[in-house]
């Protein structure tokens, strides 16, 4: 079929305009690394071998440090089948573009860095030190952290899978403390036909406490719920379809409550600073002997007063007879599962930088990931950080206009 050709009619006028559009930038090829985490608890990875293959289906390059994903459960071979190429050393896995990691830039690995380089990481605010922002300042580093990073939807994807997991997991790890197979009383989570349902008390109804709830409930225990935010509270009962038990956060209810619980949850989220303890000693002196404590809200200190951090390892303590289960980032202990979510968020991040020409070119377009981004080229553009170690703060949106 011949093409016809392009017909332009004589009595259209051409003017040109004062304007200059965004051209879409030439898609980028990406070099992504993945570093081993030899931090304390970290058994996750940040991508997946489905999701490496499908990266590399799309014309990237991977490397990643060998026995990367072995907390996972996924051995090098996974990922050399899927595409990517396994290296040895950390310096060498720092060579790469772009860095994926599962846990913060702790401060041996500062002296990897390269001028420019990208990392996608979490923060740990509460951990972050001062002098791992300023080599990161001074080696001109891009930033996105999985605690600020939004979806289309303005919803923060990865923080909300997280908090799925430690509510749906937090149950079933009470149930283990009850059995007697680890010292408990011998008491069922949930209930039986002519048995008394277990009590489960909740504090806060955010997702890791509407998650918990939901698994309290699919097992049958009578659950209560508080929190200060009726709408929270509100929006728990619509999400979960059930009229449950709630009140707001009232230090005679709640005490009265605890006393005669079997299991009670910490799940109140720290707003940036510390958990507010809402649970004095002389509440938890007063709860059953044998009963179950997990407080996970122990990564922002914690909301029982008696909280002490614990590890995988060595995950629970006794305090008045209660048992105490404060072990912080509780998705790891079940990081295959936490490595898949992480990934799925990750690996269509990736995908999109690639098709925008790079991470910069999709802060421009892609206002969600822009409030993700803490340091851009070096400049410090989160305003929490620069607060608490007084540093230059920079606005990335006046960053980015300025290069454009």
């Amino acid at each position: 079929m011949a093409t016809s050709k392009p017909f332009v009619s004589p009595s259209l006028a051409y003017e040109t305009l004062e304007e200059t559009l965004d051209v879409k930038p030439k898609t980028e090829k990406l070099f992504i690394g993945i570093p081993r985490e030899d931090s304390f608890n970290e058994n996750r990875v940040a991508l997946t071998p489905e999701a490496v293959g499908v990266i590399i289906a799309n014309g990237h390059d991977v490397q990643m440090e060998t026995k990367a994903g072995e907390g996972a459960n996924y051995s090098d071979k996974d990922y050399s089948d899927a595409g990517a190429k396994i290296v040895f050393t950390k310096k060498d896995v720092y060579e790469s573009d772009i860095l994926v990691k599962s846990a913060p830039v702790s401060e041996e690995e500062c002296e990897f860095l390269r001028l420019n380089q990208s990392i996608i990481s979490p923060i740990h605010l509460s951990v972050m030190k001062k002098n791992i922002i300023e080599k990161m300042m001074q080696k001109r580093i891009t930033a996105l952290s999985f605690e600020n990073l939004k979806d289309g939807s303005g919803h923060n994807p990865i923080v909300r899978s997280m908090s799925e997991i430690a509510g749906s997991a937090i149950i079933l790890i009470a149930g283990q403390y009850l059995s007697n197979a680890n010292n408990g009383k011998g008491v069922l989570v949930g209930g039986i036909s002519g048995i008394p349902p277990t009590k489960v008390i909740i504090i806060g109804a955010g997702i890791v406490g509407e998650y918990a709830a939901r698994t309290a409930l699919a097992m049958g225990a009578s659950v209560k719920v508080f929190d200060n935010s009726i709408y929270r509270l509100k929006r728990m009962q619509n999400n979960i379809g059930v009229r449950m038990w709630t009140s707001v956060l009232e230090p005679k209810i709640l005490a009265k409550q605890l006393k005669s619980c079997d299991v009670a949850v910490g799940a109140l989220g720290g707003s940036g600073g510390r958990t507010p303890i809402v649970v004095t000693e002389e509440m938890v002196s007063n709860m059953r002997p044998g009963s179950v404590i997990l407080d996970v809200s122990i990564d922002h200190g914690g909301c029982f007063e008696t909280s002490m951090v614990t590890t995988h390892k060595k995950p629970v303590f006794k305090k008045y007879d209660v048992i105490h289960y404060c072990v912080p980032n509780i998705p790891s202990g079940f990081a295959r599962t936490a490595s898949q979510a992480i990934s799925n968020v990750l690996m269509p991040l990736l995908l999109e930088v690639a098709e925008d020409g790079g991470i910069d070119n999709v802060v421009w377009h892609k206002l969600n990931i822009r409030s993700g981004i803490y340091l851009f080229k070096g400049a410090l553009t989160n305003f929490h950080l620069s607060e608490k170690f007084d540093l230059k703060y920079t606005d990335l949106n006046l960053l980015i206009a300025s290069r454009r």
